[in-house]
């Protein structure tokens, strides 16, 4: 079991983003995942750095913590090749400790290329040539790949890492744990489902089991489901929604009639450390080994100082 610090960046600064996950480092976390997004969810998030350039300034500022994307779309406003790039020279910089989080992506960061937004079958297609165009190119050499939806022309990714990252494939359905365990070196998941695992293992997946733990800590319930309502109310409109809408307009309209209620199906919320450890205990129970804990709560510093204090020691006896 690890145990990871979600950096939200819809919601913080860039500069931010790194302070906070050199934080995570001397609090202990295991690893950092950051969101790779070209817009927030909602327009009173306010941020949406460039995962790229933090996880470089992070690399550089840290010495132990791994670093991870959670996640990045290869396949429409990057192209596999460039990511291909962009994971090695990341793998370098941070010393091998990078693990390359990818998906088949939202329309709300992806339209914005103005490439038509495919449907799921032609986005889970398209992420299956974009995993054997970025394995193909860290394979060494000038390489040439004909997909049906993507292509390569002579590229070769010169500055390659002895150890090459993991890569592991989001999914929200069987079909896309599917491509994690026929593809991917891991399964990156938001809700403790069981299928998912179900799915990644019958299709030859023995890889890590990634998932995002929503937490909220706060002195009260009511505080941190204020908070995790402003921030997270995005949440409850499931992955039929968030991949659909196309901008941040969309997003405060669908959540309108999200209550803060809404959030306690899915948020450990309050001071009560029993919560947070029930939470994430549903996670390692359904077979997930790398927890990634959501802070939504109103302090991020009031989280990591719980972490430290009461919550890390229960977390690693999961």
């Amino acid at each position: 079991m690890q145990i990871g610090f979600k950096l939200f960046a819809e919601a913080h600064t860039p500069q931010e983003m790194v302070r906070q996950a050199v934080r995570a480092e001397e609090a202990g976390f295991d690893f950092v995942e950051i969101s790779d997004h070209y817009h927030p969810w909602l327009e009173s998030h306010g941020h949406s750095g460039f995962a790229w350039s933090i996880l470089a300034a992070i690399a550089m500022r840290t010495e132990r913590i791994g670093l991870a994307t959670g996640v990045t779309c290869p396949t429409i406003r990057y192209h596999p090749a460039i990511i291909a790039q962009a994971a090695a020279t990341t793998a370098l910089l941070s010393d091998g400790r990078f693990t390359l989080g990818v998906g088949s992506g939202e329309q709300l960061s992806e339209h914005v290329t103005g490439h038509p937004w495919p449907v799921v079958g032609v986005r889970h297609a398209m992420l299956r040539e974009a995993l054997e165009i970025i394995r193909l190119l860290w394979s060494g050499g000038y390489r040439t790949y004909r997909g049906t939806h993507l292509s390569v022309e002579d590229a070769r990714v010169f500055d390659l890492p002895e150890t090459l990252p993991d890569i592991v494939v989001a999914a929200g359905g069987p079909k896309a744990a599917r491509i994690a365990g026929e593809l991917g070196d891991g399964l990156f998941a938001t809700e403790p489902r069981t299928d998912l695992i179900d799915a990644y293992a019958a299709a030859g997946g023995t890889g890590s089991r990634w998932a995002e733990v929503p937490l909220a800590y706060a002195g009260t319930v009511d505080a941190a489901l204020e908070s995790a309502h402003r921030l997270f109310r995005f949440g409850p409109t499931g992955w039929k929604i968030q991949a659909e809408l196309p901008n941040v307009r969309n997003f405060e309209a669908a959540t309108a009639f999200v209550r803060r209620e809404d959030m306690a199906d899915a948020f450990g919320a309050g001071p009560d450390v029993e919560t947070h450890v029930a939470t994430a205990k549903g996670f390692a129970d359904a077979g997930y080994d790398r927890l990634a804990l959501i802070s939504a709560g109103p302090d991020v510093e009031e989280f990591f100082a719980f972490y430290e204090g009461e919550l890390a020691g229960r977390l690693r006896a999961l």
